[in-house]
């Protein structure tokens, strides 16, 4: 029987050790005067990267609490009401401790399970690098009084290696700590910053464990390797050399107009809203070229990335653009834009009578210039 009860004991034990939390308990200890029932809020990051509330409790003898189930992983802020500054701290479930003095919320100290452990190692060295770029910039600034040109050229130099140094920390953090929710925040922030190429930064997300997958943070980063997938496809599919991408959508009368629909000789497929100026300013030279040329077997195709119809159309009637025109009223969000690789306008391509793109990007001169050399 005694045997039974030690082996009975010892899976009881294994099985605790394994069990994983079903939620998440949040204790805060503010070390100051903090009045007895001031709130304090959990928040993440909403639409636009705005706060939103969470959850809310109140300080009592200094002390707080949360409690709730984190069914994944997330970056969340404690604030208090009328205290400066917040404290970040992974949301996961397990038992998560904060520390701080009431006027130090940023600088708080944060105990927990896994997520938060390797939070809190970043934090810490990112801290250190932090520190030692506003040492340096504090004697460049000393340096810059005495104009000490020696010692700001040094300076220069060292805070550039620091930069390459906290770029290095923060690759090799990643590579890591593969099972980190900050691995993920990281990778997006470096496609954010394009301090990473597409590949690198995949070959960084490929690296990340299952479960971080699964976090909100690591799906964007994968619907933003998928869009750049397609921006790299789509720039080659419009280089010059490569024939044009077919499309259509609906002209001013509603009706679905295709590029293939309106091919010229030569044609030229403009990039162009009623609210761009530069695109309103060149709108002139377009329709003296196209007046000379049109009947030589110039075509153009204006795509709009308009957001509103009345808009769109004023500008056509008001700039004599009587061309074909489409668009699907979607600013950057068309689809078309998205398939030509445009994110800024204007922006035209020159199609040969096969739809190949002969030129890009041409504009004033240099487009009449060309259309005279292909049809003249």
């Amino acid at each position: 029987m005694k045997k039974f009860l030690l082996v009975a004991g010892i899976v009881l034990s294994v099985i605790a050790c394994n069990s994983t939390p079903e939620g998440y308990t949040i204790t805060g200890d503010l070390r100051g005067e903090v009045e007895n029932g001031t709130a304090v809020y959990l928040k993440t990051n909403g639409e636009n990267n705005q706060p939103t509330d969470v959850d809310t409790t109140t300080v009592e003898n200094g002390k707080f609490k949360f409690e709730g189930a984190a069914p994944i992983p997330q970056l969340h802020y404690i604030f208090v009401d009328q205290l400066p500054g917040y404290t970040p701290l992974v949301l996961e479930n397990g038992e998560i401790t904060l520390s701080a003095q009431k006027d130090s919320l940023p600088f708080a100290e944060v105990k927990g399970p896994l997520q938060n452990t390797i939070f809190t190692n970043f934090t810490k060295k990112s801290k250190d690098i932090n520190e030692r770029a506003m040492s340096i910039q504090e004697d460049m600034k000393n340096a810059s009084t005495t104009r000490d040109e020696a010692t700001i050229t040094a300076l220069r130099e060292e805070m550039n290696e620091l930069r390459e140094e906290y770029q290095s920390f923060e690759t090799d953090f990643i590579k890591e700590n593969p099972n980190g929710l900050i691995s993920a925040l990281l990778i997006e922030r470096t496609m954010a910053t394009r301090t990473a190429t597409f590949e690198e930064a995949k070959a960084m997300y490929d690296s990340l464990t299952p479960e971080i997958k699964e976090t909100n943070a690591a799906k964007k980063v994968s619907e933003k390797l998928e869009e750049l997938r397609k921006k790299e496809e789509n720039a080659k599919s419009t280089d010059i050399g490569a024939t044009a991408p077919d499309f259509s959508a609906p002209d001013p009368s509603g009706a679905q107009l295709s590029l293939n629909s309106v091919k010229g000789k030569l044609t030229l497929v403009d990039f162009w809203a009623a609210w761009c100026r530069p695109c309103r300013a060149e709108n002139p030279n377009i329709v003296k070229v196209y007046e000379k040329y049109h009947e030589k077997g110039l075509n153009v195709l204006g795509v709009s990335l308009d957001r509103k119809e009345e808009d769109w159309k004023k500008a056509i009637t008001d700039d004599g653009l009587v061309w074909n025109h489409v668009s699907n009223l979607a600013y950057f969000n068309d689809e078309i834009a998205k398939l030509y690789n445009v994110d800024a306008i204007p922006a035209a391509f020159l199609l040969d009578e096969n739809g190949v793109i002969v030129a890009k990007n041409l504009r004033g001169a240099a487009l009449e210039n060309k259309v005279a050399e292909l049809l003249n």
